[in-house]
């Protein structure tokens, strides 16, 4: 049988600030605050964990982009 995946979830404005705020402060919620951040936030905490998931990709990949950058004109030692 197919998996059903689970329709797209949107966030507002307001839920988006609150879950940036949050991955500031600790980009690895454990299960307990997970369930926090969802009763704050107002969706599951399945929906958190693969936000977390996709914010954790999107930061990696801007830690690697800006590393990159910093090797193609690397700073002049004069």
């Amino acid at each position: 049988l197919p998996v059903k995946k689970k329709p797209r979830t949107f966030y507002n404005a307001a839920q988006l600030e609150e879950l940036e705020r949050l991955f500031q402060e600790d980009h690895y919620p454990d299960s307990e605050k997970r369930r926090e951040i969802a009763a704050v936030v107002g969706v599951t905490p399945q929906r958190i964990l693969v936000w977390f998931q996709n914010r954790r990709a999107k930061w990696r990949k801007l830690q690697n982009l800006s590393i990159k950058g910093n090797r193609k004109y690397p700073a002049s030692s004069a």
